[in-house]
């Protein structure tokens, strides 16, 4: 995924595109083993994929070759085209975090910064196991809240209640597990998303802190 991410950014491929490959890999990966040596092809299939189904000019097959280094061929990477669509019954319109995401932002009319800040926290789960089962929208309010949170903007909260559908009682575990996702971030060996979301075109959003957990809460608990 960390390597999904750097293609994304090379690519310029919009958020939804690299959302849509990580679900593609995690639901084909439920139905099939994949050897360790194809797991590379396996990521630049999905994001060809998923290229043709969100972004208006897709890269061709042969920029998605070129980015894994020219270790595979055309013909494999066409074939396993056809494997992960055919695993997967071409149902490939799947929920992800971001759709979920954009739409709670521009319903609670948030900032651009603080929803650049709530996409970086929404983006760090991709790298991480333990949120592969939790469902998209409950995903990104839990990001949009606990971005709320950290730029004092609580007060929106009930505005993301209504237009989610969920209570922020339900979504306190959940902001609780992404705050110490970014507390413990610099334990990862995996770089990308916060080095991308250091940079100046995105607000530089990691130089805002988590919550210390004390402070975290006091605002649940109000």
């Amino acid at each position: 995924v960390n390597w999904l991410i750097c293609g994304r950014m090379s690519f310029e491929m919009s958020h939804e595109t690299l959302y849509l490959a990580v679900k593609l890999v995690d639901h084909y990966l439920m139905e099939v083993v994949c050897k360790k040596d194809q797991l590379q092809l396996l990521g630049s299939t999905a994001f060809l994929i998923a290229a043709k189904f969100e972004e208006p000019c897709e890269p061709c097959v042969g920029d998605f070759l070129y980015i894994c280094d020219g270790i595979y061929q055309r013909h494999e990477m066409l074939t396993l085209e056809t494997g992960i669509l055919k695993t997967l019954k071409f149902d490939i319109n799947i929920p992800t975090a971001y759709h979920f995401l954009r739409r709670y932002a521009w319903c609670v009319r948030a900032s651009m910064k603080t929803l650049t800040l709530s996409r970086f926290i929404c983006e760090m789960t991709l790298q991480e196991y333990d949120y592969i089962q939790e469902r998209a929208s409950k995903l990104a309010a839990g990001s949009l809240l606990l971005a709320l949170y950290m730029k004092k903007l609580g007060h929106w909260a009930p505005a993301l209640e209504y237009y989610s559908g969920y209570k922020t009682s339900e979504l306190h575990p959940l902001v609780r597990q992404l705050n110490i996702l970014l507390t413990f971030h610099s334990c990862s060996s995996l770089k990308t998303v916060y080095s991308k979301y250091s940079q100046h075109v995105f607000f530089e959003v990691t130089k805002i802190p988590p919550l210390d957990m004390l402070k975290l809460e006091e605002i649940l608990n109000c």
